[in-house]
Parts: structure tokens; sequence; C-alpha cells
């Protein structure tokens, strides 16, 4: 098990306050050292930020890619890897529109856009806007890449450590942990003979790993006179099999990740997480990002695994639709649907769900996809079952959906 991120939230303001991020790159080596001690390996260290509208101010938010450009002259000063600066927000719609500037602008920022939320409900136009902000960052860069740091969030809360979707919500710095534990699940089933004993194991050793993050985090915390968050103890894979979601799925027993019986293995798989004691935050469940997973990966490549299949998925586990390859011809129009039943599962389920869909210039659904990126399992674009809306969906800019009574 490896630790994605460290991942320091903070108000930079603006004018940016460069010693404050000064003082996140301090405490993220700090951090780093003293979770390399305790014998864990850091994928990187980021920055969280409450969200760039509340930065900026709506008068000031044509200001956001100087913002991006800032912070990230500024962490990179620091040695922080990235940067979230939040998500737009239904109640200034320009926010939405600033946000394909402000990531051609930067290398190392990511946006979000909020579309749902139990307070507003699901907002129409912020659909239609997270849809256009995925098709215009698709020719940012000419294999799509862009798009890996936008997501569309339903139903999302401050203070998840992982990106895009991570932002703060007060001025006050805090940190929390995101894992890399997708290897945890594969080690537990690979070893055990029922689903069962499956459980205890993964259950033992997460709860284990947690114990050990928790005493050197809060250790962190007095130290450093900083809140400690808690962590995200999420299944995120890494594109090798001992580190895939979709092994672990077949070594529970599902001939191969996609077929019926792996909506019953990520239930299980996300119910493990959600049993073990520790301090929790974010999402703390499963992740399925297509293009992470050398497992999953293969099976959307063979046909086997469908958005369908992972939209379904999201209904008891993970983060929702993460690096999905789709045609570079996908219009908003088309996404707008799938971010439209994203939304009312996240609502209904009362659960956060995200949306980092990547549309690759000059691909038809079939082709393969040929990024060169190490943490990417190269694929092929899956096909997206979508038309244009009609009234009255079509028509109607906001509706409420109540979560579901227990």
């Amino acid at each position: 098990m490896k630790i994605r991120s460290i991942t320091y939230f903070c108000n930079p303001g603006w004018p940016v306050d460069e010693a404050q991020i000064e003082q996140a790159g301090k405490f993220c080596a700090a951090a780093k050292a003293a979770y390399a001690a305790a014998g864990y390996e850091v994928q990187s260290t980021r920055l969280a930020t409450v969200p760039f509208l509340q930065i900026l101010g709506a008068d000031k938010i044509g200001e956001t890619p100087r913002l991006a450009e800032k912070v990230e002259a500024a962490i990179q000063s620091a040695g922080i890897a990235y940067a979230s600066l939040g998500p737009a927000q239904p109640e200034v719609m320009d926010s939405f529109a600033v946000i394909p500037e402000a990531i051609a602008a930067a290398q190392n920022i990511f946006f979000s856009g909020s579309m749902a939320d139990a307070r507003f409900g699901i907002s129409l136009p912020a659909l239609q806007a997270c849809a256009e902000i995925i098709t215009r960052c698709s020719s940012i860069l000419p294999d799509g890449f862009a798009n890996l740091r936008f997501a569309a969030l339903a139903n999302v809360k401050p203070g998840s450590p992982f990106f895009p979707a991570a932002y703060h919500s007060h001025d006050e710095p805090v940190f929390s942990i995101a894992t890399e534990a997708a290897d945890v699940a594969v080690e537990a089933f690979t070893t055990s003979r029922t689903i069962t004993d499956g459980q205890w194991k993964m259950s033992t050793e997460i709860e284990k790993h947690a114990r050990e993050l928790g005493l050197v985090g809060e250790a962190l915390a007095r130290r450093f006179l900083i809140g400690f968050g808690g962590i995200d103890f999420s299944l995120a894979p890494f594109p090798a099999e001992s580190a895939s979601i979709g092994a672990a799925m077949e070594r529970m027993g599902v001939p191969s990740a996609g077929l019926h019986g792996s909506l019953a293995a990520a239930a299980i798989l996300t119910e493990i997480v959600e049993r073990a004691r520790f301090l929790g935050v974010g999402f703390s469940g499963l992740m399925l990002p297509v293009l992470e997973d050398a497992v999953l990966a293969r099976r959307a490549s063979e046909g086997t695994l469908t958005i369908k299949d992972l939209l379904l998925y999201s209904a008891v586990c993970g983060t929702g639709l993460d690096t999905i390859p789709l045609p570079g011809e996908t219009t908003p129009n088309q996404i707008v649907p799938l971010l439209l039943d994203l939304s009312a599962l996240a609502l209904r389920l009362n659960k956060p769900l995200t949306a980092r869909l990547m549309p690759i210039p000059g691909k038809k659904a079939g082709d393969p996809t040929d990024f060169t990126f190490d943490y990417f399992a190269n694929s092929r674009v899956m096909a997206l079952e979508a038309e244009p809306l009609k009234p009255p969906f079509s028509e109607t800019r906001r509706f409420t959906l109540a979560s579901r009574r227990m």
C-alpha cells in the first residue's frame, strides 16, 4: 500500500499569499519524511484551496487563469506537485466558463464543477456547463489529456484529498491523507478460499495501516499546530495487476470484471472499507478509474466493461466515472444525460460521485488509446450510448431530488 497524496488545505488569498504556500511546502516535506520513516512511499504532495470563486469574488472571476498561473509558480517554488482550486458554483455560471482557459494556462492545476448537491438539487445549466468544459478541454492537447485535471462533482463535500475533487471550506489549514490501496484487496482475496475469509483479512489490513497512518498524522498535527482531517482510505489502483481493482474482483471469483457478479464484488469491497474503524474523510471507498487500472483497461478494451456497467457500480461504491476515454466527436449534449444519471444517483443515495471524462480528438469508439503517461494503462475508446435530452428535461433549469428513505 502507498500514500497517493498528502494534501494540504488552505485559503491562499488573492493576491496569492506566497509565504503561506511556502509554509505548506515545508509541512508537506516534513510529512513526507515522517511517513517515509514509518515505511510508506508517498507518491505526491498536493495543495487544495477553497473554491476559486471564493478566493477571487464574482467580480474578478475573469482573473482565474492568472490565479492558476500564480498558484502553480508558488507550489513549484514550495516543492508541491499539484494544486486544486476547487469547484465552479451554479450560483455564478461564469465560474464554469473560465475553467478551460485556466487549465490551459497551467500544467499542474486542477479544477472541478459542482452540478448537484442536497442544498440546491440538480442544476441543468451546471450539467451543461460541465459538459462544455469537458469538450473544450479535450482540444487543449492533441491526446485529450487536459481533462485529467477536471471533474464534474455531484454531492461532493469539502475535505477529500483526492484530485480533482479536493477543495477546502474555511481559512484554517488542515491536511489529509489519500491512499493507493487496491493492492490490499488483491492480496486479501488472492490468499482466501472464501469471501468471508477475504473480508476479515482485508479489514484487518486496512485497520492496521489506518492506525499507523493516523498515529503519524496526529504527531504531525501536534508538531505543526495544524488540523488533521483524516484518511481517505480508498482502494485506488495503479496500472499493474498487483494493484488493480479489476484483478481484486477476479480474485474474488468474477470470471472477468464487467460480467455479472462484478457489482456484488464492488459492493463487498466497499463495505469492507466502511466497516473498518479509522478517522475517515472524503470518499473512503472503491475507485474504478478505467485508465489507471490495468485489468479494467483490458476489460474495457475487450468490450466486457462498459460505461453503463461503471455507472451501475457507482450505486454501491466508488467515486463515479473516472478516466473514461470517449470518442473525440462527443458533444456536450451527449454528455449531459450521463452527468444527469450520475447526479441522480448521488442525491438519491446521498453519496459523493464524480465524472472525469476524456474525449480523445480524432478517436472513435473502439479505437486504441495511446497515452504515454506513467500512471495510465492504455485501453480502447468506450462507446457512449447517449443522445441529447428532450423536453421537459431540456427546458428545466433546476429540480430537487431527495435521498431515499431507509
